[in-house]
């Protein structure tokens, strides 16, 4: 993982990028892909920061508030900026500069049925997806006490975040999640304590739970074999939410782990430890 900085204010200069001793998640990575950490200084109440249309996350204190940006996989590498609400109903600008990273890429060989698709089977993905986003569009309290999260699954990562796939020799969107592999029936847990907001079998995801967070931080779990939480549940860190399946577009067993901030999949390893 490259050393590239904390963002910060303008005029407070940048910052080294955390050791890997750091007790701050996520680490900062401004890549498309990785996270932002936007220093917003000190103020009697929490700021209010969004990028574009979409609310962001802000920690801290009347100290030091701190916005968490996640940054597309989209963005082209450059300069960006949110906005943050000052009393009195002005706005600032604050910048930010996205640095490039080059993902590696992966040619698999899975069913046709899964990337050539009937008028059926897209007719159903386009209703799933319809769905799936007003699940990423939620943004709740009370925001999350903590960033650092754990991993939800033993085994070894079998796909990275960011990974160029193509199937059946045809491009598709990069891997937007983190694979581990592990044995059908390998019980999945909740990284961070977190609202069941939705469950069910979708047409490439598979069995599939979402947990909310807070504050637009949201995960996803996908190919479960088993799905041990609905909807409106609330669990705690390391409460089973289901098991490692073979279920969607999948070429064996594993978990696909997503993690979301202000509606963008980011690298689910800058949230852990």
């Amino acid at each position: 993982m490259a050393a590239l900085g904390l963002l910060t204010l303008p005029g407070a200069g940048f910052a080294a990028t955390p050791p890997a001793s750091s007790t701050v998640w996520p680490q900062a990575l401004p890549v498309p892909g990785g996270v932002g950490r936007l220093s917003l200084g000190p103020s009697a109440q929490r700021p209010v920061a969004h990028q574009g249309e979409l609310p962001l996350l802000v920690v801290g204190d009347v100290i030091e508030w701190t916005a968490i940006v996640g940054i597309p996989l989209s963005s082209a590498p450059g300069e960006a900026a949110i906005t943050v609400q000052l009393p009195g109903g002005a706005q600032r600008q604050i910048p930010y500069t996205i640095v490039p990273k080059r993902y590696s890429e992966q040619k698999l060989k899975v069913s046709p049925r899964t990337v050539d698709l009937s008028p059926e089977d897209l007719a159903r993905y386009e209703r799933e997806r319809a769905h799936q986003e007003t699940v990423m569009a939620t943004f709740s309290q009370p925001l999350p006490a903590s960033l650092r999260m754990r991993v939800p699954v033993p085994g070894r990562k079998s796909s990275s975040f960011g990974l160029r796939r193509v199937f059946n020799g045809q491009a598709r969107n990069p891997h937007s999640g983190m694979d581990i592999a592990a044995g059908t029936g390998t019980p999945v847990v909740a990284p961070l304590p977190g609202r069941v907001i939705d469950s069910g079998d979708y047409f490439f995801n598979g069995g599939t739970v979402w947990l909310d967070h807070g504050g637009g931080l949201l995960s996803m779990y996908c190919h479960l074999s088993a799905m041990d939480a609905q909807p409106g549940e609330v669990l705690p860190t390391g409460a089973r939410l289901g098991a490692v399946g073979a279920t969607g577009r999948v070429t064996g067993p594993h978990l696909h782990w997503g993690v979301m901030l202000n509606r963008t999949m980011v690298d689910p390893a800058l949230f852990l430890a």
